[in-house]
Protein backbone atom coordinates (compact mmCIF):
# COMPACT_ATOMS: atom_id res chain seq x y z
CA UNK A 1 0.00 0.00 0.00
CA UNK A 2 1.31 3.55 -0.57
CA UNK A 3 0.62 6.92 0.99
CA UNK A 4 0.91 10.47 -0.21
CA UNK A 5 2.90 12.55 1.31
CA UNK A 6 0.33 14.33 3.31
CA UNK A 7 -0.51 10.89 4.77
CA UNK A 8 2.93 10.07 5.98
CA UNK A 9 3.28 14.15 7.45
CA UNK A 10 0.30 13.77 9.14
CA UNK A 11 1.48 10.50 10.37
CA UNK A 12 4.44 11.44 11.65
CA UNK A 13 3.15 14.77 13.34
CA UNK A 14 0.47 12.30 15.32
CA UNK A 15 3.46 10.01 16.36
CA UNK A 16 5.57 13.07 17.45
CA UNK A 17 2.68 14.89 19.87
CA UNK A 18 1.85 11.18 21.09
CA UNK A 19 5.33 10.77 22.09
CA UNK A 20 5.23 14.61 22.87
CA UNK A 21 2.85 13.82 25.46
CA UNK A 22 4.74 11.02 27.21
CA UNK A 23 7.65 12.69 27.80
CA UNK A 24 5.14 15.87 28.92
CA UNK A 25 3.96 13.94 31.47
CA UNK A 26 7.29 11.90 32.78
CA UNK A 27 8.40 15.68 33.49
CA UNK A 28 5.14 16.86 35.24
CA UNK A 29 5.44 13.39 37.55
CA UNK A 30 8.56 13.91 38.22
CA UNK A 31 8.59 17.79 39.24
CA UNK A 32 5.64 17.12 40.85
CA UNK A 33 7.56 15.92 43.74
CA UNK A 34 10.48 18.06 42.86
CA UNK A 35 8.10 21.05 44.09
CA UNK A 36 7.48 19.59 47.50
CA UNK A 37 10.65 18.16 48.46
CA UNK A 38 11.25 21.61 51.14
CA UNK A 39 7.61 21.20 52.66
CA UNK A 40 8.70 17.25 52.65
CA UNK A 41 11.61 17.79 54.59
CA UNK A 42 10.29 19.96 57.23
CA UNK A 43 7.47 17.86 57.84
CA UNK A 44 9.88 14.78 58.66
CA UNK A 45 12.43 17.23 60.03
CA UNK A 46 15.01 15.60 58.33
CA UNK A 47 18.74 17.53 58.16
CA UNK A 48 19.95 18.52 54.74
CA UNK A 49 22.88 15.13 54.99
CA UNK A 50 19.50 12.86 55.88
CA UNK A 51 17.69 13.98 52.61
CA UNK A 52 20.27 13.58 50.53
CA UNK A 53 21.13 9.91 52.27
CA UNK A 54 16.89 9.66 51.87
CA UNK A 55 17.25 10.60 48.03
CA UNK A 56 19.26 8.34 47.48
CA UNK A 57 16.52 5.75 47.13
CA UNK A 58 16.24 7.06 43.56
CA UNK A 59 19.13 6.17 41.82
CA UNK A 60 19.35 3.12 43.58
CA UNK A 61 15.49 2.39 42.16
CA UNK A 62 17.20 3.56 38.84
CA UNK A 63 20.29 1.13 39.18
CA UNK A 64 18.36 -2.02 40.03
CA UNK A 65 15.88 -1.39 37.20
CA UNK A 66 18.45 -0.63 34.65
CA UNK A 67 18.90 -4.12 33.21
CA UNK A 68 14.86 -4.65 33.65
CA UNK A 69 14.45 -1.89 31.65
CA UNK A 70 16.71 -3.02 28.88
CA UNK A 71 14.96 -6.46 29.17
CA UNK A 72 11.71 -5.55 28.98
CA UNK A 73 11.68 -2.90 26.18
CA UNK A 74 14.08 -5.16 24.08
CA UNK A 75 11.21 -8.23 24.95
CA UNK A 76 7.80 -6.50 24.48
CA UNK A 77 8.42 -3.36 22.90
CA UNK A 78 8.41 0.37 23.90
CA UNK A 79 4.91 0.85 23.00
CA UNK A 80 3.57 -1.97 25.29
CA UNK A 81 6.05 -0.96 28.20
CA UNK A 82 4.51 2.98 27.88
CA UNK A 83 1.21 2.00 28.17
CA UNK A 84 1.21 -0.09 31.07
CA UNK A 85 4.44 1.40 33.03
CA UNK A 86 2.88 5.03 32.57
CA UNK A 87 0.14 4.87 34.74
CA UNK A 88 2.13 3.28 37.36
CA UNK A 89 4.30 6.10 37.25
CA UNK A 90 0.90 8.35 38.18
CA UNK A 91 -0.27 5.85 40.61
CA UNK A 92 3.04 6.13 42.86
CA UNK A 93 3.08 9.78 42.85
CA UNK A 94 0.24 10.08 45.33
CA UNK A 95 1.62 7.66 47.74
CA UNK A 96 4.69 9.99 48.25
CA UNK A 97 2.56 12.08 49.98
CA UNK A 98 1.27 9.56 52.17
CA UNK A 99 4.76 9.57 53.94
CA UNK A 100 4.97 10.01 57.52
CA UNK A 101 8.50 8.32 58.16
CA UNK A 102 11.65 8.93 56.38
CA UNK A 103 11.96 4.96 55.84
CA UNK A 104 8.39 4.87 53.92
CA UNK A 105 10.26 7.71 51.86
CA UNK A 106 12.86 5.81 50.79
CA UNK A 107 10.43 2.92 50.20
CA UNK A 108 8.27 5.22 47.48
CA UNK A 109 11.26 7.12 46.17
CA UNK A 110 12.88 3.46 45.27
CA UNK A 111 9.54 2.74 43.21
CA UNK A 112 9.02 6.00 41.89
CA UNK A 113 13.20 5.77 40.75
CA UNK A 114 12.66 2.02 39.52
CA UNK A 115 9.15 3.02 37.68
CA UNK A 116 10.47 6.38 36.14
CA UNK A 117 14.05 5.17 34.82
CA UNK A 118 11.64 1.76 32.81
CA UNK A 119 9.74 5.00 31.64
CA UNK A 120 12.47 6.96 30.52
CA UNK A 121 13.78 4.20 28.32
CA UNK A 122 10.86 3.55 26.83
CA UNK A 123 9.82 7.41 25.79
CA UNK A 124 13.30 7.84 24.42
CA UNK A 125 13.49 4.95 22.23
CA UNK A 126 9.49 6.07 20.84
CA UNK A 127 11.93 9.53 20.29
CA UNK A 128 14.82 7.39 18.54
CA UNK A 129 12.01 5.93 16.38
CA UNK A 130 9.98 9.36 15.35
CA UNK A 131 13.51 11.06 14.56
CA UNK A 132 14.11 7.76 11.43
CA UNK A 133 10.51 9.08 10.34
CA UNK A 134 11.53 12.62 10.29
CA UNK A 135 15.30 11.87 9.04
CA UNK A 136 16.00 14.86 11.06
CA UNK A 137 16.99 15.57 14.82
CA UNK A 138 13.95 16.43 17.24
CA UNK A 139 15.22 15.04 20.39
CA UNK A 140 15.78 18.74 21.96
CA UNK A 141 12.01 19.31 21.00
CA UNK A 142 10.95 16.31 23.12
CA UNK A 143 13.49 17.13 26.45
CA UNK A 144 11.64 21.03 25.86
CA UNK A 145 8.75 19.39 26.39
CA UNK A 146 9.78 17.50 29.22
CA UNK A 147 11.28 20.78 30.58
CA UNK A 148 7.98 22.62 30.33
CA UNK A 149 6.37 20.35 32.12
CA UNK A 150 8.64 20.59 34.83
CA UNK A 151 8.16 24.54 34.70
CA UNK A 152 4.53 23.66 34.75
CA UNK A 153 4.30 21.21 38.06
CA UNK A 154 6.60 23.90 39.76
CA UNK A 155 4.16 26.36 38.94
CA UNK A 156 1.21 24.31 40.15
CA UNK A 157 3.00 23.43 43.10
CA UNK A 158 3.44 27.10 44.00
CA UNK A 159 -0.37 27.84 43.38
CA UNK A 160 -1.23 23.94 45.54
CA UNK A 161 0.89 25.43 48.36
CA UNK A 162 -0.14 29.03 48.69
CA UNK A 163 -3.70 27.28 49.34
CA UNK A 164 -2.12 25.30 51.85
CA UNK A 165 -3.18 22.20 49.96
CA UNK A 166 -1.61 18.69 51.38
CA UNK A 167 1.17 17.21 49.07
CA UNK A 168 -1.11 14.23 49.14
CA UNK A 169 -3.89 15.81 46.99
CA UNK A 170 -1.67 18.17 45.39
CA UNK A 171 0.05 15.13 43.99
CA UNK A 172 -3.36 13.03 43.16
CA UNK A 173 -4.29 16.18 41.39
CA UNK A 174 -1.25 15.76 39.47
CA UNK A 175 -1.62 11.66 39.13
CA UNK A 176 -5.10 12.19 37.51
CA UNK A 177 -3.80 14.73 34.94
CA UNK A 178 -1.27 12.67 33.98
CA UNK A 179 -3.45 9.63 33.84
CA UNK A 180 -5.83 11.39 31.31
CA UNK A 181 -2.99 12.45 28.94
CA UNK A 182 -2.26 9.39 28.85
CA UNK A 183 -5.27 7.70 27.96
CA UNK A 184 -5.76 10.11 25.09
CA UNK A 185 -2.28 9.76 23.41
CA UNK A 186 -1.33 5.89 24.05
CA UNK A 187 -3.00 4.50 20.75
CA UNK A 188 -0.81 7.05 19.03
CA UNK A 189 2.58 6.27 19.51
CA UNK A 190 4.76 4.32 17.84
CA UNK A 191 3.83 0.62 17.39
CA UNK A 192 7.09 -0.83 16.93
CA UNK A 193 10.81 0.06 17.29
CA UNK A 194 13.25 0.78 15.54
CA UNK A 195 15.52 -3.33 15.21
CA UNK A 196 12.85 -4.56 17.19
CA UNK A 197 12.59 -8.47 16.65
CA UNK A 198 16.38 -8.95 15.58
CA UNK A 199 19.31 -10.40 17.32
CA UNK A 200 20.82 -7.39 18.90
CA UNK A 201 21.79 -7.45 22.32
CA UNK A 202 20.37 -5.86 25.02
CA UNK A 203 23.31 -4.56 25.83
CA UNK A 204 26.72 -3.57 24.61
CA UNK A 205 29.67 -1.67 25.95
CA UNK A 206 30.22 1.72 24.19
CA UNK A 207 32.94 3.13 22.19
CA UNK A 208 35.29 5.57 23.24
CA UNK A 209 33.32 8.37 21.90
CA UNK A 210 30.08 7.07 23.80
CA UNK A 211 31.69 7.26 26.80
CA UNK A 212 32.98 10.68 26.12
CA UNK A 213 29.22 11.70 25.74
CA UNK A 214 27.97 9.74 28.41
CA UNK A 215 30.53 11.48 31.12
CA UNK A 216 29.42 14.85 29.59
CA UNK A 217 25.38 13.99 30.17
CA UNK A 218 26.37 12.71 33.58
CA UNK A 219 27.99 15.75 34.39
CA UNK A 220 24.89 17.96 32.51
CA UNK A 221 22.46 16.06 34.70
CA UNK A 222 24.10 16.32 37.78
CA UNK A 223 23.59 20.23 37.71
CA UNK A 224 20.08 19.14 36.19
CA UNK A 225 19.02 17.12 39.51
CA UNK A 226 21.03 19.62 41.70
CA UNK A 227 18.47 22.39 40.73
CA UNK A 228 15.40 19.86 40.96
CA UNK A 229 16.11 18.57 43.95
CA UNK A 230 17.92 21.54 45.96
CA UNK A 231 16.79 24.82 44.17
CA UNK A 232 13.88 25.03 46.81
CA UNK A 233 15.59 24.55 49.57
CA UNK A 234 18.36 26.76 48.56
CA UNK A 235 15.86 29.43 48.14
CA UNK A 236 14.53 28.94 51.76
CA UNK A 237 18.03 28.28 53.26
CA UNK A 238 20.47 30.30 51.44
CA UNK A 239 18.50 33.40 49.92
CA UNK A 240 15.91 33.24 52.72
CA UNK A 241 13.16 33.58 50.70
CA UNK A 242 9.38 33.82 51.96
CA UNK A 243 8.02 30.69 51.54
CA UNK A 244 5.24 31.42 48.77
CA UNK A 245 8.57 32.15 46.98
CA UNK A 246 10.41 29.36 47.75
CA UNK A 247 9.69 27.76 44.29
CA UNK A 248 10.99 30.90 42.32
CA UNK A 249 14.28 29.57 41.54
CA UNK A 250 13.15 26.36 40.49
CA UNK A 251 10.48 28.28 38.33
CA UNK A 252 13.36 30.61 36.64
CA UNK A 253 15.25 27.54 35.88
CA UNK A 254 12.60 25.98 34.58
CA UNK A 255 11.47 28.61 32.47
CA UNK A 256 14.80 29.38 30.54
CA UNK A 257 15.28 25.68 30.66
CA UNK A 258 12.32 24.73 28.48
CA UNK A 259 13.00 28.09 26.04
CA UNK A 260 16.06 27.14 25.28
CA UNK A 261 15.44 23.60 24.24
CA UNK A 262 12.98 24.70 21.72
CA UNK A 263 15.49 26.74 19.77
CA UNK A 264 18.08 24.42 20.77
CA UNK A 265 17.98 22.64 17.17
CA UNK A 266 18.25 26.03 15.14
CA UNK A 267 21.31 27.36 17.55
CA UNK A 268 22.96 24.21 16.66
CA UNK A 269 22.85 24.41 13.18
CA UNK A 270 24.06 27.90 13.70
CA UNK A 271 26.87 28.00 15.50
CA UNK A 272 27.38 23.97 15.63
CA UNK A 273 27.28 21.37 18.42
CA UNK A 274 30.45 21.82 20.05
CA UNK A 275 30.57 25.35 20.37
CA UNK A 276 26.91 25.62 21.99
CA UNK A 277 27.87 22.97 24.30
CA UNK A 278 30.89 24.70 25.68
CA UNK A 279 28.82 27.94 25.91
CA UNK A 280 26.32 26.37 27.72
CA UNK A 281 29.31 25.22 30.02
CA UNK A 282 29.96 28.82 30.92
CA UNK A 283 26.71 29.79 31.56
CA UNK A 284 26.38 26.98 34.30
CA UNK A 285 29.06 28.07 35.84
CA UNK A 286 28.32 31.70 35.98
CA UNK A 287 24.98 31.02 37.26
CA UNK A 288 25.87 28.80 40.29
CA UNK A 289 28.35 31.11 41.28
CA UNK A 290 26.29 34.33 41.13
CA UNK A 291 23.87 32.45 43.11
CA UNK A 292 26.35 31.91 45.28
CA UNK A 293 28.38 34.52 46.16
CA UNK A 294 24.90 36.87 45.77
CA UNK A 295 22.41 34.54 47.83
CA UNK A 296 20.11 37.61 47.62
CA UNK A 297 16.08 36.55 45.79
CA UNK A 298 17.10 38.94 42.79
CA UNK A 299 20.51 37.97 41.69
CA UNK A 300 19.69 34.40 43.09
CA UNK A 301 17.09 33.82 40.45
CA UNK A 302 18.90 35.92 37.82
CA UNK A 303 21.74 32.67 38.20
CA UNK A 304 19.31 30.50 37.87
CA UNK A 305 18.19 31.91 34.90
CA UNK A 306 21.56 31.53 33.37
CA UNK A 307 21.77 28.04 34.58
CA UNK A 308 18.84 26.87 32.68
CA UNK A 309 19.78 28.56 29.82
CA UNK A 310 23.55 26.42 29.87
CA UNK A 311 21.80 23.00 30.95
CA UNK A 312 18.97 23.77 28.14
CA UNK A 313 20.35 21.84 25.37
CA UNK A 314 23.45 19.85 26.73
CA UNK A 315 21.40 16.74 27.24
CA UNK A 316 19.39 16.60 23.65
CA UNK A 317 22.28 17.70 22.04
CA UNK A 318 24.50 14.87 23.39
CA UNK A 319 21.16 12.37 22.49
CA UNK A 320 21.63 13.18 19.04
CA UNK A 321 25.48 12.45 18.68
CA UNK A 322 24.37 9.37 20.06
CA UNK A 323 21.86 8.55 17.77
CA UNK A 324 24.78 9.13 14.83
CA UNK A 325 26.99 6.61 16.54
CA UNK A 326 28.60 4.48 13.75
CA UNK A 327 28.93 1.29 15.68
CA UNK A 328 26.09 0.88 17.64
CA UNK A 329 22.42 1.22 16.52
CA UNK A 330 20.69 4.56 17.60
CA UNK A 331 18.35 2.84 20.60
CA UNK A 332 21.22 0.90 21.74
CA UNK A 333 23.99 4.22 21.96
CA UNK A 334 20.99 6.13 23.14
CA UNK A 335 20.06 3.45 25.83
CA UNK A 336 23.64 4.08 26.89
CA UNK A 337 24.18 7.22 27.33
CA UNK A 338 20.82 7.94 28.44
CA UNK A 339 21.52 5.67 31.16
CA UNK A 340 24.78 7.07 32.17
CA UNK A 341 23.65 10.77 32.18
CA UNK A 342 20.55 9.97 33.81
CA UNK A 343 22.21 8.18 36.93
CA UNK A 344 24.06 11.60 37.58
CA UNK A 345 20.89 13.12 37.48
CA UNK A 346 19.76 11.14 40.41
CA UNK A 347 23.16 10.77 41.98
CA UNK A 348 23.84 14.38 42.23
CA UNK A 349 21.24 15.35 44.76
CA UNK A 350 22.07 12.85 47.28
CA UNK A 351 25.94 14.31 47.17
CA UNK A 352 24.70 17.95 47.56
CA UNK A 353 23.49 16.95 50.83
CA UNK A 354 26.22 15.09 51.66
CA UNK A 355 28.41 18.25 51.12
CA UNK A 356 25.93 20.54 52.41
CA UNK A 357 25.91 18.58 55.87
CA UNK A 358 30.47 18.58 56.28
CA UNK A 359 30.37 22.43 54.92
CA UNK A 360 27.20 24.12 53.30
CA UNK A 361 24.87 24.61 50.77
CA UNK A 362 26.40 27.35 49.16
CA UNK A 363 29.95 25.28 48.69
CA UNK A 364 27.76 22.57 47.33
CA UNK A 365 26.51 24.64 44.62
CA UNK A 366 29.86 25.82 43.82
CA UNK A 367 31.05 22.27 43.20
CA UNK A 368 28.51 22.37 41.03
CA UNK A 369 29.46 25.32 39.17
CA UNK A 370 33.20 23.05 38.57
CA UNK A 371 31.03 20.58 37.17
CA UNK A 372 29.77 23.29 34.32
CA UNK A 373 33.61 24.03 32.81
CA UNK A 374 34.01 20.55 32.93
CA UNK A 375 31.30 20.11 29.97
CA UNK A 376 32.83 22.93 28.00
CA UNK A 377 36.70 21.09 28.76
CA UNK A 378 35.39 17.10 28.05
CA UNK A 379 33.15 18.07 24.58
CA UNK A 380 35.81 19.27 22.69
CA UNK A 381 37.79 16.02 23.16
CA UNK A 382 34.26 14.30 21.77
CA UNK A 383 34.91 13.19 18.13
CA UNK A 384 31.53 13.82 16.41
Amino acid sequence: MFFTTAQVSISRRTHRFAVGAFFFLQGFLFASWASRIPIIQQQLGLSDGALGSILLALPMGLMTSLPLSGWLVGRFGSATILRIVAPLYALVLPLIGLVHHPWQLVGALFLFGTVGNIHNIAVNTQAVGVEELYQRSIMSSFHGLWSLAGFTAAALGSYFISLDLSTFTHFCINGAIALILMLLSQNSIMARDINQGTDQPLFAWPDRTLMQLSIVAFCSMICEGTMFDWSGVYFHKEVHAPESLTTLGYVAFMSTMAGGRFVGDWLAARIGTKRLVQTNGLLITTGLLVSVFFPYLVTATIGFLLVGMGVSTIVPLVYGAAGRSKTMSPGMALAAVSSVGFLGFLLGPPLIGFIAEAASLRWSFALVAVLGLCNSFLIGRVKT
